[in-house]
């Protein structure tokens, strides 16, 4: 249990970078496009390593599947990640951290429409203080005149990042294609997308020249929000299961938070930190139901 809660731990610490790393990106005079054409190429070039050392066979994959991660890889996860950076380069990391992480909302009630879902009383509690949350989290953003474009992004991103979770069930997991074979080449198409939108924009290849401080932020954004945070998510599922990596998990946008305090001089309140806790216990509380039924099925 132990071991598999480290996983889970290192792993958000890395989705938790990204916002930070984006920030640093900003700072350095990097655009969103150019920061994210370094992400997704570099993750992919790494991903294939280690799946060419791994397992080769992760790499096969059939034309269907195949045009499925391009649709994910270069639509929706494009349209995602933009709207992101696009709010990072206005507003705070940690409101727009906070604002991503209402997707559960979004995902229950598409998957309550599109895969049936019954949604019960511990689910509606969990939506109710989801919900609460966000309302706490825009509210505060409301106090501070946060601008109103960056929160117009982070809410877009968190919607484009619930449909890309409603697509991945119905692509991935529904079809039995493995989740790192999946992820190379969602991540492959990517940074096509994010070549290509660097290229219109005045910085073509610019992760195969790049300076000190671009490379450094380049490189990690591969690394930490990309190889580490995909890598130790599946061998915290592999130890402790998808529930107990959930709930470990969703501390996520509470080291977002601590972490633009510390690396970012940003002013952390009470508000927000209400929001992140409501939105936490939210997440929790469905995931340890559903252990709770699977212990009780089991021999």
């Amino acid at each position: 249990m132990l071991q598999g809660l480290i996983y889970a731990l290192i792993s958000a610490c890395s989705f938790a970078s990204m916002a930070i790393l984006v920030k640093f990106g900003y700072h350095a005079g990097m655009d969103g496009a150019e920061m994210m054409s370094y992400r997704f190429t570099y993750a992919a070039m790494l991903l294939f390593i280690v799946l060419l050392i791994k397992d080769r066979s992760l790499l096969r994959i059939s034309p269907k599947r195949l045009l499925g991660c391009l649709f994910l890889g270069l639509v929706i996860y494009w349209l995602q990640t933009t709207c992101f950076v696009r709010a990072l380069a206005t507003i705070p990391a940690s409101t727009t951290a906070l604002v991503l992480y209402v997707h559960p909302v979004v995902v229950t009630l598409m998957s309550a429409v599109i895969f049936k879902m019954k949604i019960d009383r511990v689910v509606a509690l969990s939506l109710a203080l989801v919900i609460s949350g966000c309302c706490l989290v825009f509210y505060d953003a409301f106090l501070k005149s946060v601008d109103a474009t960056g929160l117009l992004y982070a809410t877009g991103a968190m919607i484009f990042f619930s449909i890309y979770l409603v697509l991945v069930q119905v692509q991935v997991i529904s079809k039995g294609l493995k989740p790192l074979t999946a992820t190379f080449y969602v991540m492959l198409f990517a940074s096509v997308a994010f070549n290509i939108t660097a290229a219109i924009e005045g910085a073509p290849l610019a992760w195969l020249w790049p300076n000190a401080d671009t490379f450094l932020i380049g490189f990690a954004l591969g690394v930490f929000p990309g190889v580490i945070a995909v890598a130790f998510l599946y061998l915290a599922i592999e130890k402790i299961g998808s529930a107990y990596t959930c709930i470990f998990s969703s501390i996520e946008p509470v080291i977002t938070l601590a972490a633009a305090a510390l690396f970012l001089g940003e002013n952390i309140v009470l508000l927000q930190i209400g929001g992140a806790a409501l939105i936490v216990v939210g997440i929790v509380i469905p995931n340890l139901r559903a252990l709770a039924m699977k212990r009780q099925l089991e021999p």
